[in-house]
């Protein structure tokens, strides 16, 4: 080709080549994931820490409302049994919630779940506010378990939601506003419990009722947003009000390419029927994506995150913080994890999901060396106690980048839209069992092992580590149909068949 013809198409060959620049997320969309979050995860994290404040004045309400019964001061033995049911009691409604919250976003949609799932709120907020005013602190009970079903159903249906309506070079991100809002939510309430708000021994009433805020905020902004475009199109066939959707939450110029990525979906899972928990259980080809997220969820609980709050009043105390300014430095630790989580959001889509969580583990491994170290010597030096405090932080930084936002997105990812309600009821029981198990078995971990219970977290997490690296793929930018054929086997991926789209289709039974 000559010269001159060179130059003239040269720009036009490098536009050509040139990749598309990301643009920022449409503004719709991030006000939908807001209103799905703000009623959803939000209410998670906030109800796990707002109970923390008014411990003391809740037990002096059931010792003298049972003296008010019977004429007699309740056994601290009893008074404990009765606080430590109160608090169970949250873990297991959110048992009962996420065993439900997958058929609820078959059947309801995932949108129409959200915003039936704020009346379990409302009726624990009223329950709890009722508590004190009648003397009845059995409401507690029931209003703490109704909170929970509230967070499971929220934590399983939540981030389908975000999943399906984020386009694939969002969805990372739009991902961690699960994460985000939980962080987000519990340092709302360690602010909320502070003396200062509503801390005070006459205001635990309204503390624990203002749950219901939260709800009326979704009740009152998610309506004017779409249910899930994937949900609409490939669950109810509903094309018209796919487009619909997809042109509200990302535009009239962008929504093309997700609707021929959720029409390829559709044509791949075209006879399927969503698939029941057990059905998932029994299928061949998710078994590697079961079992990831099996272990990812686990571990999550058992990584050690619960034992660094369990002794940061310690490390706190032995730092020479005093006892009434302790509360503002665990307000520190919720920023510190709030913060991180942001941070997580804003580098997913930039270093992938498998670089921050491996990372994410490691780091946490190497704090578990430190802590265990520093926990031991801690009377050999007065600068210790502080190096403790730093482990405490770095503990919580690092959960923050990885395992605290990643874990609920690789659930969203590794699954196709058949599968995906049925693999969050699965993931979101082992979270919820290994959150009730770690509570019900650490204190004896602790009494037994003291400061070396630390290594017991720092083989979960190495083991960890050495999973991710062998087994899972990166999915950052990779259609749900590309992430599922990863984990195919390589003589399946060649049998694959290709239409003249350029679909690979699904090559395993679903």
């Amino acid at each position: 080709m000559p010269k001159e013809y060179m130059d003239e198409y040269q720009p036009l060959l490098i536009k050509e080549i040139k990749p598309r620049r990301p643009k920022l997320p449409n503004k719709s969309l991030l006000l939908a994931a807001c209103a799905a979050c703000i009623g959803g995860t939000f209410q998670y994290g906030y109800n796990i820490s707002v109970i923390n404040a008014p411990t003391m004045y809740v037990q002096n309400f059931m010792n003298q409302t049972w003296r008010e019964r019977y004429q007699i001061d309740v056994s601290q033995e009893f008074l404990t049994l009765l606080w430590s049911t109160i608090v169970s009691m949250f873990t297991l409604g959110g048992f009962i919630g996420v065993t439900i919250g997958g058929t609820l976003s078959v059947k309801l949609g995932r949108k129409g779940t959200l915003l039936t799932n704020n009346v379990f709120a409302l009726v624990a907020a009223l329950l709890m506010g009722l508590s004190y005013p009648t003397g009845l602190f059995e409401l507690l009970i029931i209003g703490r378990l109704f909170t929970g079903i509230n967070a499971g159903i929220a934590i399983c249906v939540q981030p389908l939601y975000l999943g399906e309506i984020a386009p694939t070079a969002f969805r990372g991100a739009m991902g961690m506003g699960t994460s985000i809002f939980i962080t987000g939510g519990i340092l709302t309430g360690q602010v909320v419990g502070l003396k200062e708000i509503l801390g005070r021994e006459e205001y635990w009433p309204i503390l624990l009722a203002t749950t219901c805020i939260p709800a009326f905020l979704q009740l009152l902004i998610l309506p004017w947003f779409p249910e899930s475009p994937r949900y609409l199109l490939i669950d109810k066939g509903d094309t018209e009000g796919c487009k619909k959707a997809l042109k509200q939450l990302h535009g009239i110029a962008d929504c093309d390419a997700e609707w021929e990525d959720i029409e390829k979906e559709k044509n791949n899972l075209k006879g399927v029927k969503a698939k029941k928990p057990w059905e998932l259980l029994a299928d061949r080809s998710a078994r590697w994506q079961l079992l990831t997220i099996i272990l990812l969820n686990a571990a999550q609980q058992l990584n050690g995150i619960n034992a660094i709050y369990f002794y940061a009043d310690y490390i706190f105390k032995q730092a020479g913080i005093p006892n009434d300014k302790i509360s503002y430095v665990t307000v520190g630790t919720g920023a510190c994890e709030c913060i991180t989580a942001l941070t997580c959001g804003m580098l997913i889509e930039c270093l992938g999901r498998k670089v921050l969580i491996t990372g994410g583990y490691t780091l946490m491994s190497i704090c578990c060396i430190l802590f265990t170290l520093t926990l031991s010597f801690q009377d050999a030096s007065p600068v210790v106690p502080y190096l403790s405090m730093a482990c405490v932080f770095a503990f919580i930084l690092s959960f923050g980048l990885g395992p605290g936002g990643v874990t609920n997105i690789l659930t969203t990812e590794l699954f196709t839209q058949t599968t995906r309600p049925a693999a969050y009821m699965i993931a979101g029981s082992v979270n919820w069992f290994s959150f009730f198990f770690i509570g019900l078995v650490f204190p004896f971990i602790v009494i037994g092992l003291q400061q070396y219970c630390f290594l017991v977290f720092l083989a979960i997490c190495s083991l960890v580590v050495i999973y991710i690296f062998l087994v899972v793929p990166e999915t950052k930018n990779k259609t749900f149909l590309e992430i599922h054929n990863e984990f195919q086997p390589s003589s399946s991926r060649k049998a694959s068949s290709v239409d003249g789209a350029g679909t690979t289709l699904l090559s395993g039974p679903l």
